[in-house]
């Protein structure tokens, strides 16, 4: 299942108590949230929670990462058919803790088509966004690595930056998408992306951290929904 935008992608790397059963009462409680405001969320659960995730919820299921295009030779890496098989609906590819390298990228796109699965690639610059946008991914992932875990946002720190960037990617390729990601904490930051052109928003350790999650996510289904947050 690919996301709704706008979306708000959860990304639950390998935080304490995102894994197993503590993992996928998380994505029910992000589902309830979902189904009770009508905001479209998605997550991206730990690896090996993938299929388990993907079949206990309705809410788009993305992979932190993929390792192949296809299938054959690789001891230990996730190939992109067996995340299509999982049930995933989309991938994110280049993260700035999982690089790729540039044909790489090109790759994956492509196999992420073939199967039907969202591309997201993840990219810090715009000179960085207009090369992946020869691969015709369906959405950028603009972050600044170093804002990653900081609560500082590219919204609020350099939202002229944010504009660029969405400008630059409606006049390369108006089809692909824009998420901002990178230090976003809080509704506000949400409804500051979507303001500045932006299509997606998300998060990881902010709503890891959460002291109440479910209040959290209400507030982020709020800003999603066009309610004036600030």
């Amino acid at each position: 299942m690919r996301p709704e935008y706008p979306y708000f992608l959860i990304n639950f790397k390998i935080y304490d108590g995102t894994a197993g059963d503590d993992g996928l009462a998380l994505v029910k409680t992000i589902e309830e949230v979902a189904e009770e405001t009508g905001a479209s969320f998605a997550v991206a659960p730990q690896t090996p929670d993938l299929a388990r995730v993907a079949e206990g919820t309705a809410l788009p299921v993305f992979a932190q990462s993929v390792d192949a295009s296809c299938e054959g030779r690789g001891n230990g890496a996730v190939a992109l058919p067996t995340l299509a098989d999982a049930g995933v609906g989309g991938v994110l590819i280049n993260h700035p803790e999982s690089r790729d390298g540039f044909d790489d990228v090109a790759e994956k796109v492509s196999a992420c088509g073939n199967y039907g699965l969202e591309s997201v690639v993840c990219v810090d610059t715009v000179e960085k966004a207009c090369a992946a946008l020869a691969f015709d991914p369906d959405c950028l992932l603009f972050e600044n690595p170093d804002d990653i875990g900081t609560g500082r946002s590219v919204v609020d720190a350099r939202p002229e930056l944010v504009e660029r960037f969405v400008a630059a990617v409606e006049d390369a390729n108006p089809r692909t998408r824009v998420l901002v990601g990178g230090g976003i904490s809080d509704a506000t930051d949400v409804e500051g992306a979507l303001e500045l052109g932006a299509d997606a928003a998300g998060a990881a350790s902010a709503f890891v951290e959460s002291d109440d999650r479910r209040a959290w996510l209400s507030e982020i289904a709020d800003a999603l929904n066009g309610e004036k947050i600030s």
